[in-house]
């Protein structure tokens, strides 16, 4: 891994509601867009972006089921997400 792709990480993991979104997942193991906009207190639409940039950096894995999106921590999450979710 290269220092552009670390620090793309630390960007996005430079946040406190993606940081709270990880930390709702790695409790909840998963959960759906609704449940997780009402945990973290943030409307859908932002809730819904923030998933998106965990989505595209490797951090979550989303299922569709019927209407609802679900989402979870993905299993070939970067490394530094397990150093960064043993701080909570």
């Amino acid at each position: 891994m290269n220092e552009r792709e670390i620090e793309r990480q630390l960007k996005i993991l430079a946040n406190r509601r993606r940081l709270a979104i990880l930390n709702l997942l790695r409790k909840r193991k998963e959960a759906d867009v609704t449940a997780i906009s009402e945990a973290i207190r943030l409307s859908f639409t932002s809730t819904s972006k923030h998933l998106t940039m965990l989505e595209r950096a490797g951090f979550v894995e989303k299922e569709q089921r019927s209407l609802n999106v679900f989402y979870r921590l993905s299993e070939s999450a970067p490394k530094i997400t397990s150093s960064v979710l043993a701080m909570f």
